[in-house]
């Protein structure tokens, strides 16, 4: 188990991503169905990285995209 800060680091430093805050982990954690189960400890949240590091992997980056011009659903 590793918190989102590590998460995030780990992440950068294992290539799986070019770049990664513990802020966009947290918002991932909170808005994608898909994302890993997230255990509390303490005041901190923690994720499996067996679970998380396939998870990044396989997932599309979409930086820049205009959210605002899509129709809400």
């Amino acid at each position: 188990m590793v918190s989102f800060r590590a998460l995030a680091q780990r992440l950068v430093a294992d290539g799986v991503v070019e770049r990664m805050t513990h802020q966009r982990v947290s918002q991932l954690s909170r808005e994608d169905p898909a994302f890993p189960r997230v255990v509390q400890i303490g005041r901190s949240k923690a994720v499996d990285y067996r679970l998380a590091r396939p998870y990044f992997a396989g997932r599309k980056s979409r930086q820049g995209e205009r959210t605002d011009l899509k129709p809400k659903e």
